[in-house]
């Protein structure tokens, strides 16, 4: 129906998921790393040529093992965005780093390069750039600065599956990197994540930490006799069932970022207009970006009252949300981090920027009822 609302996302199902969970049942093999975890992480080494890949329940657990696997101790820094998700900061918080917010490109809203060298102390210990959006950072640039200083780069990839800088997947440039796939992303298993270690002396410890401190997963190889407790780690592999339905999505990846991108593209002429008019700005991609189509958000122009855009876009029954409430201002960031510079991008970007409804399944009619809805309220 031509009013019926368009919720902001609607998780994508191939069909096969229910097939490939019935299987791991029949298997009889339900906890984690089983035959539908190992063709996930085999697809994820060979899409993006990490070193390892492993399946974790989130794309936060993931990045918790990175600070355990670089020894993040109390005082040591991280330098990242402050327009990004919590889970960023607090993987390091949560071993007593520091982190250290450096504000953001205004073309990309990723993290810039630019202003990371200056914000490097003698308690730097890494770069944590976030891909905003399937965007790839200027990672050539963070990666050079990170070798002059010795330090290392964890990429926050939640948002870059299937998605490229350079040719290069996002997420295995650096020495470590992180998938999510939360219902809300591209690939989805409900809630879940993955960790790329592209490092590959950091690969036996990574698989030690992430099954509770032991060598299980050599045992398993038949590499050693038995297995015990080798260090510290936490349970962070899914089950089965998670990695059985993963799997059905990761079999689909072309045909859902096609799809995806396919929207995004038709977003992004829907709304030129709108942006010749100065009402709004939309997004820009690098040339040598290779995005998935995520998202597709706008910036509503200086003075536009983004929660009034908000509200009315709710009345016409079309699900809009902003996004992050930059860190460094949260009563967690300044508690627990500090910035570095005054930020004023990130501060100003983010109070201006709304997300469109963006999943696989909605129609060329439902996208032109939202840019129809859009230009109204702005002209308005």
């Amino acid at each position: 129906m031509a009013n019926d609302p368009i919720p902001f996302n609607r998780p994508f199902m191939t069909g096969n998921e229910l097939d490939h969970m019935a299987e791991a049942q029949r298997l009889l093999h339900l906890s984690g790393d089983g035959t539908f975890t190992t063709r996930c992480h085999r697809w994820i080494e060979q899409q993006t040529g990490c070193a390892r890949a492993l399946l974790t329940h989130s794309c936060s657990s993931a990045l918790d093992m990175t600070a355990l696997l670089l020894d993040i101790e109390p005082g040591d820094e991280i330098i990242m965005p402050s327009f990004t998700f919590v889970s960023t900061a607090n993987a390091f918080v949560l071993r007593g780093g520091v982190p250290v917010f450096v504000d953001i490109r205004e073309d990309t809203l990723n993290l810039d390069e630019r202003l990371i060298e200056q914000a490097i102390t003698p308690r730097t210990r890494a770069i944590a750039p976030v891909h905003y959006a399937g965007v790839g950072c200027e990672m050539d640039s963070i990666m050079a600065v990170a070798r002059r200083h010795g330090l290392a780069v964890v990429e926050d990839a939640a948002q870059g599956v299937a998605a490229f800088y350079k040719d290069r997947a996002l997420g295995a440039i650096g020495d470590l990197g992180s998938f999510s796939f939360h219902e809300t992303k591209n690939v989805i298993s409900g809630e879940g994540g993955a960790l790329l270690v592209n490092d590959a002396a950091l690969v036996q410890r990574a698989e030690i930490l992430r099954e509770k401190g032991t060598d299980r997963a050599r045992f398993y190889r038949g590499e050693v006799d038995k297995y015990t407790w080798q260090d510290v780690g936490s349970s962070y592999l899914p089950g089965e069932i998670t990695a059985a339905f993963l799997w059905a999505q990761l079999e689909a990846v072309e045909q859902i970022t096609r799809e995806r991108l396919t929207l995004w593209h038709r977003y992004h002429a829907g709304l030129a207009a709108l942006e010749q008019r100065g009402l709004l700005r939309r997004p820009i991609v690098p040339a040598d970006c290779r995005h998935n189509g995520h998202l597709y958000y706008v910036l509503l122009a200086p003075g536009i009252d983004r929660q009034a855009v908000l509200r009315k876009l709710k009345d016409n029954g079309i699900g809009s949300v902003f996004h992050y409430v930059p860190l460094h201002s949260s009563p967690a960031g300044l508690r627990f981090g500090r910035a570095d510079g005054e930020l004023s991008l990130t501060t100003q970007l983010s109070e201006r920027l709304i997300r469109l409804p963006m999943w696989v399944g909605l129609t060329e009619s439902q996208q032109q009822r939202v840019c129809d809805a859009l230009g109204s309220i702005l002209a308005a």
